[in-house]
């Protein structure tokens, strides 16, 4: 998924909201960050709209960070199992880690812009994979989850095959301060500062036009 001077991505990361009606328990759970009920998705996607991973399990008011950070797709790569040098993009809701690249809050080099321009294309590959998700269901939360996971496994055998999948235009809203909010970088812990430490290196690497 070598795109826009990205190698080594095997994904982009993101976490879509599925609507839900207000559920009958745990209600004030599922209220998301714009202040309606939903499950909140963990989904990969790579370039050619193949869904590569997903998580359908959590409320509505989860944060992102937290979802991936307890999810077996981060103990692949802390493990090994995915190999070193594949890594995933995504936006500023995730702590920076070697195996997750996010973008600069605040850029302050040509590189470091660059960088985020790279990032924001790449990404924008398969936001219209995630559109399709953007949809109410009006059942309960357990039986949501199921249907998530059930079109998700439809989504890849569509796409397996060649058949058409309906796809809104448009890009995902980007939400990257709304997300950022409790990571800013400064404040982020010592394996994050390494993640931001693996991003200069590879802005250095690939970005700088520097001779």
């Amino acid at each position: 998924m070598a795109i826009s001077g990205f190698p080594g991505v095997v994904g982009v990361i993101e976490g879509p909201h599925v609507r839900l009606i207000s559920p009958k328990e745990y209600e004030a759970e599922y209220v998301n960050r714009k202040n309606y009920h939903s499950i909140n998705i963990q989904i990969v996607f790579d370039a050619k709209y193949m869904i590569l991973d997903v998580v359908a399990k959590w409320p509505g008011a989860t944060h992102d960070a937290r979802i991936f950070s307890e999810s077996g797709l981060k103990i692949r790569f802390e493990r090994g199992i995915v190999p070193a040098g594949c890594y995933l993009l995504g936006d500023s809701g995730y702590l920076c880690q070697r195996f997750l690249l996010t973008p600069y809050l605040q850029p302050q080099t040509a590189a470091q812009e660059a960088y985020n321009r790279a990032h924001k294309q790449t990404r924008c590959v398969v936001e219209r994979g995630i559109n399709v998700l953007h949809q109410e269901i009006r059942v309960n939360p357990k039986k949501t989850c199921k249907i998530i996971m059930a079109c998700a496994a439809l989504h890849n055998l569509c796409k397996e095959r060649n058949l058409d999948i309906p796809v809104q235009d448009g890009p995902v809203v980007e939400e990257e301060i709304q997300h950022a909010i409790g990571h800013d970088e400064p404040m982020q812990p010592g394996r994050a500062r390494d993640g931001l430490r693996f991003r200069d290196y590879i802005v250095n690497i690939h970005f700088n036009q520097e001779d």
